[in-house]
């Protein structure tokens, strides 16, 4: 009679054991990439006021408003109407699609003047920056002219960036904010086309923890 032959218990424990080393590192591995990109938003987030601030140390003016921008800026467009230069606001939407907008031309102004990397022709696709997901990534001023994309969000200055899913949304706020999603600086809002309209609710924690694979719109007041 031939003897079967087959795994022992040292052999399947042996494979067992490296399935779940395999697992883990895969694990883990899927955190780090999620811990990255969350590092990514937040870095968006904290840069925006380095622009404003260093353009203002500068020019003395806000980048997009400022109305001498291409006597000092070569090749830089200024913002229409003509009215509105100058006023001491980023006006527009901060998502906007009229590239005459001074939340558009923030991005041209900031590069021009070496404080961002990036295009600097509005026409073309690549000129808007976007985030670690693909998201647009916008600014504007709050003020009574131009009321802050969320609800009840106060400050002088408001960016916002698009298409972060729950997940992420929540892992934001509380590295940046204070966890909650309906208060503080940073809040959230279901994603909506271009340009958005101002004064919507913030959705808050519970739905977008029911909801973690869905993309929210992000926004910081300051």
């Amino acid at each position: 009679m031939r003897k079967q032959s087959g795994f022992t218990l040292i052999e399947i424990a042996i494979v067992l054991v490296i399935i779940g080393l395999l697992l883990g590192g895969i694990l883990k591995g899927q955190e780090l990439i999620n811990s990255a990109k969350v590092k990514n938003f937040a870095q968006d987030f904290r840069t925006v006021p380095i622009y404003i601030y260093g353009y203002q140390d500068k020019f003395k003016v806000l980048p997009g408003d400022d109305a001498t921008a291409d006597t000092h800026l070569t090749g830089a467009t200024l913002a229409l109407p003509a009215g509105s230069r100058g006023n001491g606001i980023v006006d527009g939407r901060w998502d906007t699609v009229t590239t005459t907008d001074e939340s558009i031309l923030f991005w041209q102004h900031v590069r021009l003047a070496g404080l961002a990397p990036g295009e600097t022709a509005v026409n073309l696709t690549t000129y808007l920056p976007q985030n670690a997901d693909g998201g647009r990534i916008g600014v504007q001023s709050i003020a009574a002219t131009n009321a802050s994309p969320i609800a009840g969000m106060t400050g002088s200055y408001v960016v916002c960036s698009r298409g972060i899913v729950g997940k992420f949304v929540l892992q934001l706020d509380t590295t940046l904010d204070d966890g909650n999603t309906t208060t503080g600086s940073m809040r959230a809002m279901a994603d909506a086309a271009p340009p958005a309209a101002a004064g919507a609710a913030a959705v808050n924690n519970a739905t977008i923890n029911g909801n973690p694979g869905t993309p929210y719109t992000v926004c910081m007041a300051f």
